[in-house]
């Protein structure tokens, strides 16, 4: 995904002190957990033991909504206010830990549920990375 180097780059004003690298990683990662997580629930609803999966599907959807959220926040730089960002970027690293620990606990049965578990443990990460250069 260069669209989000290449936006960035081509941003009039100063972005301060963030670490470009890690923004760019946190924003990609979030759009990718996004669909991931999308496309896992979707899945989970096509189960046959869709009734089992109803805290998973619920898990997913939280977190894809979170994520795309996050992901248009981080994009965005007039006007920026720290206190917000840290907090989306917070919830969003929250989101992705539970919506992992309830897929990986279907993931002996359901690949999607283990594919989704992996994407939202690289999106928890690239949001605690984040995190730690926001001070």
């Amino acid at each position: 995904m260069t669209n989000v180097k290449d936006m960035l780059a081509t941003y009039p004003a100063d972005l301060g002190d963030i670490d470009r690298d890690k923004l760019i990683r946190c924003i990609e990662e979030c759009i990718a957990c996004a669909q991931t997580c999308t496309a896992c629930a979707d899945a989970c609803l096509s189960e046959s033991m869709v009734g089992e999966l109803t805290k998973c599907i619920r898990t997913n959807a939280d977190c894809a909504d979170i994520c795309t959220t996050t992901a248009a926040v981080l994009s965005r730089h007039t006007g920026y206010d720290a206190n917000i960002t840290r907090a989306i970027v917070q919830a969003c690293a929250i989101a992705c830990k539970a919506c992992a620990d309830e897929c990986e606990s279907h993931a002996g049965m359901h690949e999607h549920c283990r594919i989704c578990a992996e994407a939202c443990r690289r999106c928890e990460q690239a949001c605690n990375d984040l995190l730690a250069t926001l001070g």
